[in-house]
């Protein structure tokens, strides 16, 4: 990684995750985490530039840390939402507010509905599309399913997010889960 590069990098995490500007002079990141990120961004393929996935994943990276403070994990998963959003054609902040309504980003959380994973999956679909030895569990294929699931549910709607969402989550016609939705898509996960 070149120098400029290291020194992009250090500049975008410290105003990132120190709240911006500063008038204290900006040191570099640990080299462990600036070797993590690098290697997140280089595995990562579903950005159309190098920048954009550095941009990207540092700033949601910053937004996910109260949910989940291991860096390695938080970065890991940032890319796979990202991946499989974009497969989907879904914003892939979108699919992160449904996580943290759904799950609040804890991977193993099952719902008393018997709905399991980040984007809640109910276990009948592991038969109903062949794969009942599939684990729900497992970060991506959770993701997968669930943006499949959200997207077929957005078309089938025709793009109103309101009702895609009340499908998803069983609840068509009420707003409560809709609204919980957007406004944590408008409160953490906005675009910049």
């Amino acid at each position: 990684m070149s120098q400029r590069r290291q020194i992009r990098t250090a500049v975008l995490l410290a105003a990132c995750l120190h709240g911006g500007a500063s008038a204290a002079p900006v040191a570099p990141p640990e080299p462990e985490l600036r070797d993590l990120l690098a290697r997140t961004i280089d595995a990562t393929d579903s950005f159309e530039h190098r920048f954009d996935a550095e941009v990207w994943l540092v700033d949601m990276s910053a937004r996910l840390a109260r949910f989940m403070p291991d860096e390695a994990a938080r970065l890991e998963l940032l890319r796979l939402v990202h991946s499989e959003a974009r497969r989907a054609k879904l914003a892939p902040e979108l699919v992160l507010a449904v996580i943290q309504v759904e799950s609040y980003f804890d991977r193993y959380a099952i719902s008393v509905a018997g709905a399991q994973g980040l984007m809640q999956i109910m276990p009948f679909w592991l038969d109903e599309i062949g794969r009942p030895d599939d684990n729900l569990f497992h970060v991506q294929t959770n993701l997968r399913m669930g943006c499949t699931i959200l997207k077929f549910y957005l078309d089938k709607e025709r793009g109103n997010l309101i009702n895609a969402l009340g499908r998803y989550n069983g609840s068509l016609g009420r707003l409560d889960y809709p609204d919980k939705v957007i406004h944590a898509l408008n409160q953490r996960w906005y675009r910049q």
